[in-house]
């Protein structure tokens, strides 16, 4: 809104809302997570809105906040996943906390499902914590370096490629040929 001055040139009023990147910027730096968290450089963490939805790929070199929906892979040095938001694809971080709903993969040093978070999908991790509100579906694997793909093992534990499964003597191979003394 624009008022007159005495001279007769317009001047903004003064109870005019401001403009976006000082909403924005305010928002995200005085919210808790953001400063309880790693940040960027800006002191800032990234981005996507409740009223956003993204399909594709994203990387973010620093922290970053999830409040509306993305459909493909998403990868944060930190990333928090908010009440109320969705990704549905595979989610690469230092740092994960859920508190809205994934639907993948997870591969974090340190993955948290906060009350009433949910998961639906494996977790690779260092370290896993759930709050007794939460829900997860799917299997976690302790690994190394979750971060890396190739520290992804099958349902059957880790094994060497084109190296031949161990034999172990069987129960019924033992009893055929009779008690070992």
């Amino acid at each position: 809104m624009l008022t007159s001055t005495k001279n007769g040139a317009p001047e903004k009023d003064r109870t005019a809302s401001v403009g976006a990147t000082d909403v924005i910027g305010r928002v995200v730096q005085h919210d808790q997570w953001a400063r309880s968290e790693p940040t960027t450089k800006a002191g800032m963490a990234s981005c996507i809105g409740s009223d956003m939805s993204i399909v594709g790929n994203i990387e973010c070199n620093g922290p970053a906040q999830v409040f509306g929906r993305i459909e493909g892979e998403v990868r944060a040095s930190d990333l928090q996943i908010s009440e109320g938001a969705q990704v549905e694809g595979s989610v690469i971080a230092q740092s994960v906390t859920v508190c809205g709903r994934v639907k993948g993969t997870i591969r974090a040093v340190r993955v948290k499902l906060q009350s009433g978070g949910v998961v639906e999908g494996d977790i690779f991790q260092r370290s896993v914590s759930i709050d007794e509100n939460s829900q997860f579906e799917g299997s976690s694997r302790r690994v190394e370096n979750p971060t890396d793909p190739s520290s992804s093992v099958d349902a059957k534990g880790p094994q060497k490629k084109g190296a031949a499964a161990a034999s172990l003597p069987s129960i019924n191979a033992e009893s055929a040929d009779g008690p070992k003394h």
